[in-house]
């Protein structure tokens, strides 16, 4: 039964292997990030946090945490020298989902107003989908974009004045611009929200340089340690000080139990990596190869959620095609091409169809892609598609 289980491991290795991987959200990790995932430390219990960074009785539940203790600390550091802040860290969040709903909990109230992007526009499901805990729990108002789909900076605004939210949540899972995170900022100072970047997909570019960096604008900044940062999956709170007993008790007890302490020496491996020379000439890369592959799909003609891309993503909207972004996300995969259906601004499908698709750069610029192996690909898709109508 067991060989059954690596078989399905091979597969899948085999299929990541053979495959071009275009879906944003996705990379490849270091041997070192998988050995470090894959150690001992996975068999530790350490309930609470290390000792060092707490008073009276709040550190771990269980004994023999030494050495977590020192990895744990170490992992905060690092990711502290990544982005060059003095911002307290918390690295225990199983995900990014996980850190959303501690950020969430730890400033807010049941029924709270929070003003984000809705999935439509670029958003993610835990910056308030109705079927998400997010929109469950809070009172949600969307900013919108404009006719182009960028960011709509006066509704931001005119929003936050009108339902003075507690929070106000910048980020995105498919958005193709940079973010002003300073404009942002200043709108919740002037209504008296929290401010709170959710930089899940850009935190790689942040950290080379390649996008503007939240820190000191943002009260809470969460991110996930995969897509650009290229670490195992998991997420990270990042916090101003004064919050930092809120965002720890809202992450444990108050959300999570155990944290896992295998993943945590992951991340601390991936931390390391994105403090070197070689990790910001790699996410130059992304952005030069993701603008290049963005162009030429321009140039056949194809419409562009917002005209272009600044970043490692941009969306194709397939409306004039007559496809669905199911059919072509369905038929890529049978020529070995991977990536994701993607709601549009102005949806008219539900997101079980769609009607664009999402493309990244990351995972194969990893692999070695360069800006014209990624125009390559471009006009096999174009092929595939136009085969389809």
């Amino acid at each position: 039964m067991k060989s059954k289980v690596f078989d399905m491991i091979e597969k899948e290795r085999q299929r990541q292997e053979n495959n071009i991987e275009l879906i944003a959200s996705e990379n490849f990790v270091s041997d070192d990030v998988l050995r470090a995932v894959g150690s001992c430390l996975t068999n530790k219990y350490s309930e609470g946090y290390p000792t060092q960074r707490t008073s009276g009785n709040r550190g771990r539940y269980y004994g023999g945490c030494e050495n977590v203790d020192e990895l744990e600390e170490y992992c905060c550091s690092l990711w502290r020298q990544v982005f060059n802040t003095d911002y307290h860290v918390n690295v225990q969040p199983h995900s990014g989902a996980s850190a959303n709903l501690a950020a969430y909990m730890s400033v807010l109230k049941h029924g709270d107003t929070i003003l984000a992007m809705s999935l439509d526009n670029g958003g993610h499901l835990t910056h308030g989908s109705p079927v998400n805990f997010s929109g469950k729990l809070f009172n949600m108002v969307f900013y919108d974009v404009d006719a182009s789909g960028r960011i709509d900076m006066q509704d931001v605004r005119a929003k936050a004045d009108a339902c003075r939210p507690q929070l106000i949540l910048a980020g995105a899972s498919a958005y193709s611009r940079t973010i002003d995170f300073k404009a942002f900022s200043d709108i919740a100072k002037s209504c008296g929200a929290y401010f709170m970047v959710d930089m899940a997909h850009i935190a790689g570019l942040v950290a080379a340089g390649d996008h503007p960096s939240p820190f000191g604008l943002a009260d809470i900044i969460t991110t996930t340690t995969h897509k650009t940062l290229r670490g195992p999956r998991g997420g990270i709170i990042f916090c101003r000080p004064e919050l930092a007993s809120k965002i720890d008790s809202a992450v444990f007890p108050g959300c999570q139990g155990g944290p896992l302490e295998h993943v945590i020496a992951g991340k601390a491996i991936a931390a390391a990596e994105a403090c070197s020379p070689e990790f910001a000439e790699y996410i130059h890369n992304v952005v030069k190869n993701c603008k290049a592959m963005c162009d030429e799909f321009i140039s056949m003609g194809y419409h562009v959620v917002t005209g272009g891309t600044d970043n490692h993503l941009f969306l194709l909207d397939l409306t004039e095609t007559g496809l669905t972004g199911k059919d072509v996300q369905n038929e890529l995969d049978k020529h070995r091409i991977t990536l994701n259906k993607n709601c549009i601004p102005g949806e008219t499908r539900p997101p079980q169809l769609a009607s664009g698709v999402r493309i990244g750069t990351a995972a194969m610029t990893t692999k070695g892609y360069t800006a014209s192996d990624f125009v390559k690909v471009a006009h096999k898709i174009d092929d595939i598609i136009r085969s389809m109508k």
